[in-house]
C-alpha cells in the first residue's frame, strides 16, 4: 500500500503536465475541504482545457457564489459549455433556466437531450412536464422509448 503523500505527488506532477482531468480532481479534493478559492483556480484551469466536469462546476460555484461572487451569466456561460460538451446534467440545468424564463420548448428540447445523454433527473422531469401539458407527446416521443415506458407503465 502507498502512502498518501505518493499519490499526491502523482496528481501534482500530471498538474504539471497540463491533464485537465488532475486540475479538476484537485479541484473537486480543494472544494471538499472548503477551499473555494483554489478549488475555483484548478476548475478554471480544467475549463480553459476543455473539461466540462469543470465548467459544471464552475457553473455551480457562480451560481452558489462559493468562492467567488455569485454571477448568474458566468453560471449560465459555465452550464452552456458544459452542456454542450455532453454534460447531461448541465443539459438538465440549462432546461430549469429556459422553465424559469417560460420558454417552455427550449426546457423540453435540453430535458429530451439530458435524458438520450442519461440523466435520470431529466426523466422525471419530462414525464412531470408532460402532466403539467408544457410537453407535448411529440416531445415526449423524442425522449428514449424504453426509459419512458418503464416510468410511465
Amino acid at each position: 500500500r502507498q502512502p498518501k503523500h505518493i499519490g499526491y505527488k502523482m496528481v501534482m506532477k500530471r498538474i504539471e503536465a497540463n491533464d485537465p482531468v488532475a486540475m479538476y480532481e484537485e479541484g473537486v479534493m480543494q472544494r471538499q475541504k472548503g477551499d473555494y478559492s483554489s478549488a475555483f483556480e484548478y476548475f478554471k484551469k480544467a475549463a480553459e482545457l476543455g473539461n466540462v466536469d469543470a465548467h459544471d462546476e464552475l457553473a455551480t460555484m457562480y451560481f452558489d457564489g462559493q468562492g467567488v461572487e455569485k454571477d448568474e451569466k458566468k453560471s449560465i456561460h459555465h452550464t452552456e459549455e458544459a452542456a454542450i460538451g455532453g454534460h447531461p446534467t448541465a443539459r438538465c440545468n440549462l432546461a430549469c433556466y429556459e422553465e424559469r424564463n417560460g420558454d417552455m420548448k427550449r426546457a423540453a428540447r435540453h430535458l429530451i437531450i439530458a435524458a438520450n445523454l442519461g440523466e435520470d433527473a431529466s426523466i422525471k422531469f419530462l414525464l412531470k412536464g408532460f402532466k403539467e401539458g408544457f410537453i407535448d407527446k411529440d416531445d415526449l416521443a423524442a425522449a428514449p422509448k424504453n426509459i419512458i415506458e418503464i416510468n410511465v407503465a
